[in-house]
């Protein structure tokens, strides 16, 4: 099986949603299915289907998440000796050379990625464009509206 990069940080929020999913949601789902099932006929009892869906739902991203973390391999960006490069993990300064707009994106898991926090995936292809770069070289990224060019401008691992 594959190994899914993640950093710490990813790895503890997942691990705290698989335990409040083990803990909180699934007492609750089974114990809205028992109240369900007391109110007697159950095919027509909305409530009854509307709790088995959310229980599907609740076992699969259960399983889902202790799939991710048994292929996990954490990675500390603070324990990272890149030696300037962007690599997974790493914070990277980048400016726009066409506009001169200032960007800051940390390079993360899939399940981590959130443009509004400024953590862009992996494999998202201005990640791909980075990898491997250092501090002042150019990064290209074909984006939708055409070739955008990023200088980078700085790189670190926090």
């Amino acid at each position: 099986m594959a190994t899914i990069p993640i950093t710490k940080r990813g790895a503890e929020k997942l691990r705290e949603e698989l335990q409040r999913l083990k803990t909180v949601d699934r007492p609750w789902v089974i114990n809205s299915i028992a109240e369900a099932r007391a109110q007697g006929d159950l095919s027509e009892n909305a409530e009854y289907e509307a709790a088995k869906d959310r229980q599907g739902f609740i076992e699969g991203r259960i399983q889902d998440i202790e799939g991710k973390l048994s292929a996990a391999q954490v990675i500390d960006p603070t324990a990272l000796d890149a030696g300037g490069k962007v690599v997974f993990g790493s914070t990277v300064e980048l400016e726009d050379e066409k506009t001169g707009e200032a960007l800051k994106y940390q390079i993360v898991g899939e399940d981590e990625a959130d443009l509004k926090l400024g953590l862009i995936n992996v494999s998202s292809p201005i990640a791909r464009a980075l990898i491997g770069k250092e501090e002042g070289d150019t990064a290209e990224v074909q984006a939708p509206g055409g070739i955008k060019r990023y200088e980078i401008v700085a790189v670190s691992y926090l």
